[in-house]
């Protein structure tokens, strides 16, 4: 396996109890991560961090926190610094799946609901990267990875496209802004994605709207932001990386 140059790193993981957040979470700690697991829910905190630490040797610990609060999202960092003696490592996934607007014609949009996904996803986002960026910018080296997703790319759901053009456009600005201090900040956005959640039916249907023919798998997405992590990814910063398996009949340049 090549070597990510990780080991002793530490990096916290928001929504990492479940599905990509978890995926992320083993896949930095299998390269010598310790990590900070955050949710809202204790007791998958707690298992998915006793899960991951057996397989992995790695430290892993739950912190309750939601990203929609300045306190708790303060308290998160502080509380990883203690732990962990620093903080390396960002990546911001939490987010409900799919958005909490269903809404798919501007009239069926609920103001409130709009701005809650973006409160979530957005502002979440924003929370915990300014929380974070002052033990970046004071060890001269970060990475910061925001989860997006590939309704960007696409029309028909007006909120899930903003939530994920979104978390583009803060990525690039704090990309901007943070690189010179040796912080690199890039986008992953996922397409259909298998997790614990994903049913037969939802896989056939993913795989005929590729081009690999398959569902990709939490693993191969947490396989991209692992190298994003790393220092060999130096080179990329401010962009965001697709890893839907392929959007057949489209170019992106």
């Amino acid at each position: 396996m090549p070597d990510f140059q990780l080991h002793g790193k530490r990096a916290i993981v928001t929504g990492g109890g479940r599905g990509i957040g978890k995926a992320i979470a083993r896949a930095l700690a299998q390269e010598g991560v310790d990590v900070v697991i955050a949710s809202r829910n204790r007791a998958q905190l707690d298992a998915t961090a006793a899960e991951i630490s057996a397989a992995t040797g790695r430290r892993v610990v739950g912190i309750v926190a939601d990203t929609t609060s300045d306190s708790a999202v303060d308290a998160l960092v502080a509380e990883t610094v203690r732990i962990l003696g620093g903080i390396d490592i960002l990546v911001n996934n939490a987010a409900a799946p799919g958005g909490l607007s269903t809404a798919t014609t501007v009239a069926q949009i609920d103001s409130a609901l709009a701005l809650e996904d973006i409160n979530i996803k957005v502002i979440g986002y924003l929370r915990t990267a300014r929380a974070v960026a002052p033990h970046l910018i004071a060890q001269r080296w970060g990475r910061i990875i925001n989860i997006g997703g590939l309704a960007i790319r696409k029309t028909g759901r007006p909120v899930a496209t903003l939530r994920n053009v979104g978390v583009a456009a803060i990525t690039k600005n704090l990309a901007d802004e943070l690189g010179p201090s040796g912080i690199n900040v890039t986008a992953v956005h996922p397409g259909a994605t298998r997790t614990e959640r994903t049913d037969a039916a939802s896989e056939r249907t993913a795989a005929k709207g590729n081009s690999i023919g398959r569902i990709v798998d939490a693993s191969e997405v947490a396989a991209v932001v692992t190298f994003l992590a790393s220092p060999l990814s130096v080179a990329i910063t401010g962009d965001a990386i697709t890893a839907g398996g392929g959007s057949p009949g489209t170019i992106h340049y």
